[in-house]
């Protein structure tokens, strides 16, 4: 638990700097995707103790094409706090991070708890209400590479969320189609089918791997389903916007 502990100040330290630091699994080869969920838990535990709050969940992996990248047929899962909300419409500084890129997703608000192996109807009656978000990731690692038991210990690369209006939950969002723009241009096209074939495979999935790790969601919580396209750079002076069909639009821009 010590060599654990010593990791999770390191990624820590790597976030609050804006510093990038070399992969765990250059010098612990071996290091495990249990031990990675807890060095995860170990270093978000060192914000919550700095006064940061618990405010949800957020999938990664969630795509299949990603899922056959990293070599893997399971989807990782993060914690998010309230220093990750980036207000709709702002702007968020690009020195915060060190290499950050954004993801369109979906953002599923719960009103009730949901924790073990429940159905898609069921985790569907927990939600409060739907909305299209952007997720800012930031690997802390240097040059943007990890392997899978990396990013898990890494929080999955969670740095910031941008959530747009809350829509009602009955929305069908099973394939809406979706627009990334970069100051006003057109850069990545795609569909809500992406996450795992429908976003509610995603919160299903949530929900039994939060049980797994002896936790719960909890209503109130904001639960981030997964990237929908390939992630673009950010930059300074960039105006960033999503926009899912029927769901409607979520923007925020990026300052020095």
């Amino acid at each position: 638990m010590d060599k654990l502990a010593r990791y999770a100040e390191t990624l820590d330290r790597a976030a609050l700097d804006a510093r990038a630091t070399p992969q765990l699994t250059h010098g612990d080869p071996d290091l495990s995707v249990a031990d990675a969920y807890l060095i995860q838990k170990l270093s978000v535990d060192r914000r919550l103790a700095r006064g940061e709050r618990r405010i949800g969940v957020k999938m990664g992996l969630t795509s299949r094409a990603k899922m056959l990248q990293v070599g893997v047929d399971e989807v990782a899962w993060g914690r998010l706090t309230d220093a990750m909300l980036i207000e709709e419409g702002a702007a968020m500084s690009r020195a915060r991070f060190v290499h950050p890129r954004v993801e369109p997703e979906v953002a599923f608000l719960m009103k009730a708890p949901l924790s073990g192996r429940v159905t898609a109807a069921q985790a569907l009656a927990a939600v409060e209400a739907i909305a299209p978000a952007m997720e800012i990731i930031d690997s802390r690692y240097e040059n943007f590479k990890f392997t899978l038991t990396d990013v898990i210990a890494d929080n999955t690369s969670s740095s910031g969320l941008v959530i747009g209006q809350w829509n009602d939950p009955a929305t069908d969002c099973s394939n809406l189609g979706v627009i990334l723009e970069i100051n006003g241009q057109v850069t990545q096209i795609g569909s809500t089918a992406a996450i795992l074939g429908h976003p509610l495979r995603s919160l299903v999935a949530a929900a039994r791997l939060v049980a797994e790790a002896g936790e719960e969601i909890t209503a109130g919580d904001i639960v981030m389903a997964g990237g929908i396209t390939a992630a673009p750079n950010l930059a300074p002076g960039q105006t960033v916007r999503t926009t899912i069909q029927g769901l409607g639009s979520v923007m925020f821009r990026v300052e020095v």
